[in-house]
C-alpha cells in the first residue's frame, strides 16, 4: 500500500511557557537570530540543519511532560494522510488548523502528522 505521509521528520517541539522568552533562549543557545514569526500566537520554529525544525509550542503548556508530540511526520496532503490513517486504523483527530492531524501508535504514543513547510 502507498502511503502519503514520507518518511522524515518534519520537525521536533518542546513544550514551553512563555514562547518569547524561549525563542530569545533557544536561539542564543544555537547561536540564532530571534527574527522569526512566531506562529499561531504560541509557535516559534528555529530552523536546524538538516532540513528539521525544532519547534517552541507555549499553547496547552502544562509542563515538560503533557502529551505533545515531540516531532511531526511531513506530508505535502493532509487530507491523504488522515484518510490513510484511517484505512490503516490509527486512532486520529479531525485536521486542526487546517494543516495538522495527531494519532496514536499501537501503545498509545501521540505522534502527528503536518503539511507544513520544511524549516531552513
Amino acid at each position: 500500500m502507498l502511503s502519503p505521509i514520507a518518511p522524515r521528520i518534519g520537525a521536533v517541539f518542546i513544550p514551553v511557557s512563555d514562547i518569547h522568552a524561549a525563542r530569545d533562549w533557544y536561539c542564543r543557545l544555537l547561536g540564532l537570530q530571534p527574527d522569526g514569526e512566531v506562529l499561531f500566537g504560541h509557535i516559534y520554529v528555529l530552523p536546524m540543519n538538516g532540513g528539521s525544525g525544532l519547534v517552541l509550542d507555549s499553547k496547552d503548556y502544562a509542563g515538560p511532560n503533557d502529551r505533545k508530540p515531540l516531532f511531526h511526520f511531513a506530508t505535502r496532503d493532509i487530507v491523504a494522510a488522515r484518510d490513510f490513517l484511517a484505512r490503516i486504523g490509527a486512532a486520529h483527530e479531525q485536521i486542526a488548523d487546517g494543516v495538522f492531524v495527531h494519532f496514536e501508535d499501537p501503545d498509545g504514543n501521540l505522534l502527528m502528522v503536518a503539511d507544513v513547510p520544511v524549516a531552513g
